[in-house]
């Protein structure tokens, strides 16, 4: 899980010196310590010996399950996919295949064949309300799952949500609706993450802004009702809010992929996106009117054309410079280029 913020502090710096020195060399390390734990299992797929999903069953002794779980596979098939795009970015094409090896070694996730759910392990679904969605880190943050794969990885993301649904909300604590907002955000459902970020603000968080694990409204959303301070649901809660407006995670910059209808009016200044771009952008009645880019350190910008068929006009660039690529805007860019896109 470290590795991926070594992995985002690259994406969204493109910084080479960082890539060289410590993205590349600590995911390689962390790859490299996963080859060795790993084994092969009966099936010919390499597998752990002991295999958990944080906070799943609470220590007792079926916390172990007998096979490995979404949680450890989604981190392990993540790192060697990764490692192996780092290993490419350094011109090691050797040590490349060698992590794209182990990655097609490893077993795919364990789905419900019925109703395209993920599941805590191979034949274990999520045994109840649980205030831990380590089942779906493949989803978010990973973005392993993500809605741009096509139907399949969107009917488990809207299986999985379901199913989190249906479990109710009974043992959630607030870093919980600050997690779903990203995860509703990421299957394109504004009106869902929104109510899970008014929720954590209005039940799960003191006066003073502090994230406070349980359920300080008496409005029954938890039947937690404690007060520790965890920091992480106010960073999730943020970056929730982030996934509403704008999203690269995929390679292609969206802009307002998540929000509500009810949200005509918007606009964010100074959102980083992954590319080292820095964009800023304005919504009036339900369309988007404006949107200003800054490359930070050149290369090509894959914008999703935020305008459809109106057009746009383009400043800092020609614009014959730009290629269509279906939906996607592409343009090459300089170092410290600002470009600003606006309706016609």
């Amino acid at each position: 899980w470290l590795a991926h913020h070594f992995w985002l502090h690259w994406r969204y710096s493109m910084d080479r010196q960082f890539l060289e020195q410590r993205a590349y060399p600590w995911l390689r390390q962390v790859a490299t310590f996963l080859e060795a734990v790993t084994e092969k299992g009966p099936d010919g797929k390499r597998t752990l010996p002991r295999s958990s999903s944080p906070e799943i069953h609470d220590n007792q002794l079926r916390a172990w399950f007998p096979s490995i779980t979404n949680y450890d596979l989604a981190l392990i098939r993540w790192t060697f996919e990764k490692t192996a795009e780092l290993a490419e970015q350094v011109e090691e094409p050797a040590e490349a295949n060698r992590w794209r090896g182990l990655l097609a070694g490893m077993p795919e996730l364990a789905v419900a064949a019925d109703d395209l759910k993920l599941l805590v392990a191979k034949d274990d679904p999520l045994p109840g309300s649980h205030r831990h969605f380590s089942h779906l880190m493949a989803i978010h943050p990973l973005g392993s799952i993500c809605w741009e794969n096509g139907e399949r990885d969107r009917a488990i993301i809207k299986g999985s949500l379901a199913d989190l649904d249906a479990q109710g909300t009974s043992q959630w604590c607030g870093y919980s609706f600050a997690w779903l907002a990203n995860l509703a955000a990421r299957a394109r459902d504004g009106e869902k993450a929104e109510r899970a970020l008014e929720v954590f603000s209005r039940a799960f968080c003191l006066r003073n802004g502090f994230h406070a694990n349980g359920d300080q409204s008496g409005q029954g959303y938890s039947n937690f009702r404690y007060r520790p301070f965890t920091l992480e649901g106010n960073f999730a809660a943020a970056a929730g809010l982030q996934e509403m407006l704008l999203q690269s995670y995929s390679g292609t910059i969206r802009l307002f992929p998540a929000i509500p209808a009810g949200w005509r009016e918007v606009s964010f200044r100074g959102l980083r996106a992954e590319g080292a771009f820095v964009v800023s952008a304005t919504r009036n009645g339900g369309r988007t009117e404006a949107v200003q880019i800054v490359s930070e350190a050149g290369g090509v910008l894959r914008l999703e054309n935020p305008f459809g068929e109106d057009g746009y006009r383009l400043t800092g660039a020609e614009p014959e410079s730009v290629q269509a690529e279906g939906q996607d805007l592409l343009l090459e860019t300089r170092a410290g280029q600002t470009l600003t896109f606006s309706r016609k």
